[in-house]
């Protein structure tokens, strides 16, 4: 098992916290480099996601409680 799976199995259940995580991150890096880096922060923190299984697209509950009308 590589430490790639593990990590995986840890974020099971937590994909939308890491997917913030490496956001912040990212956020942060750029802050420091005064934005002289964006895009391969960018490329970073869009390659971290799909490593982690994480996509681009923060799933939030839905606002309704997910009930249908």
């Amino acid at each position: 098992m590589s430490v790639l799976d593990k990590v995986k199995g840890m974020l099971h259940g937590h994909e939308s916290q890491a997917g913030k995580g490496v956001d912040k991150a990212g956020d942060m890096i750029d802050q420091k480099t005064g934005g002289k880096y964006q895009s391969q922060v960018d490329t970073a923190q869009n390659q971290a996601k799909k490593q982690m299984g994480v996509d681009g697209q923060a799933q939030e509950p839905p606002v309704d409680g997910g009930q249908s009308a």
